[in-house]
């Protein structure tokens, strides 16, 4: 899965199967990715205590239980520091890792550099599998986000409850949801979730009131549809608040 050079991980596996390079000190971190053996306690019983099955060569192999996810996601990354202007907007976005069970996600999450680790100026997303984090995707097209701005301190333990009520279905509309970015900002940080149809009221209501609930967020935020952000940009209004 990942290639290791003087413990410094500089490969991944992408979506599509193949391994694709990664800048140094972007997302992966300074270990290896994969899940560690299980300790083995007296003969051959593991940290249970309970004996696991034998492979070929008569070692004790404990058997992992799976927990597969209701859809498969996948982690995307930019990084805009050094890009050129000219450079259209989306153009560098590139798939890292797809993931479809819990202890996949896990895998990958502690073995990343979490937001606040990441350089100003960096996006790191969490789709599900099949839709990009662009406006421009047909599944997003017609749809917006809601978003919630935060402290540097506070952005890890954010993200990483907003990835888990996410990917673990804690939404009535999770149908909706199309996946969720971390903006990594100069002023501060940004995290937002895509939906599909942003003219689904009860939908996107719902889902902005559920997640501040999942997050203990007690601040307003607003949904904003794609559409007005590219009309309008930085001057697009909310068109729920919740």
């Amino acid at each position: 899965m990942m290639a290791v050079d003087n413990g410094i991980p500089t490969t991944i596996e992408k979506a599509n199967g193949e391994g694709g390079e990664l800048e140094e000190g972007e997302i992966v971190g300074n270990s290896a990715m994969g899940e560690a053996e299980p300790r083995q306690g007296a003969e051959g019983e593991d940290e249970d205590g309970d004996a696991g099955e034998q492979d070929d060569c008569g070692s004790q192999r404990k058997q992992v239980e799976i927990h597969p996810l209701e859809h498969s996601w996948t982690f995307w990354f930019d990084n805009h520091v050094g890009k050129s202007k000219q450079v259209a907007w989306g153009s560098t976005i590139r798939a890292v890792y797809t993931f479809s069970t819990a202890e996949d996600f896990w895998g990958v999450y502690n073995n990343i550099n979490h937001p606040n680790k990441l350089p100003i100026g960096a996006d790191f997303h969490c789709f599900k599998l099949g839709i990009e984090p662009k406006w421009e995707d047909p599944i997003c097209a017609n749809g917006g986000k809601w978003t919630l701005s935060c402290s540097k301190g506070k952005v890890d333990n954010l993200w990483l409850n907003t990835l888990l009520a996410m990917i673990g279905e804690q939404f009535d509309h999770g149908d909706e949801i199309c996946g969720a970015v971390v903006n990594l900002r100069a002023k501060q940080e940004k995290i937002s979730i895509w939906t599909k149809d942003g003219l689904n009221e009860a939908a996107q209501t719902s889902i902005g009131r559920q997640w501040k609930e999942h997050l203990d967020y007690n601040e307003p935020i607003g949904f904003i549809l794609h559409d007005d952000a590219k009309k309008q940009d930085r001057f697009a209004k909310s068109r729920y608040t919740v």
